[in-house]
């Protein structure tokens, strides 16, 4: 869905870089595959055909992050309440 995005952060070497794949338009999606050592993230189409494409070794991958579209609120939506924050805890 457009929106979409994954957020995968790599040890590049004493350093770490973030990199980013989103839907860019309406109807794709973000799929991530695994295997052989490779984690592959791609951005595709309704009917399967893939639009872009990063592809990472999973020795390197530090966090791998899903970001779902965020989605308009429906009236059957229950309330959520936040419970308080301890004081000893800082917020994050």
């Amino acid at each position: 869905m457009k929106g979409d995005r994954v957020e995968v952060v790599i040890d590049a070497g004493g350093a770490t870089r973030t990199y980013e794949v989103e839907a860019t338009r309406a109807g794709r999606r973000v799929e991530v595959t695994q295997g052989r050592g490779i984690v592959e993230v791609t951005e595709v189409t309704r009917g399967g055909t893939p639009v872009r494409t990063a592809r990472f070794m999973s020795a390197r991958v530090l966090a791998l992050v899903e970001h779902p579209a965020p989605r308009p609120a429906q009236p059957d939506d229950a309330q959520v309440t936040h419970l308080p924050r301890p004081a000893d805890r800082p917020a994050l």
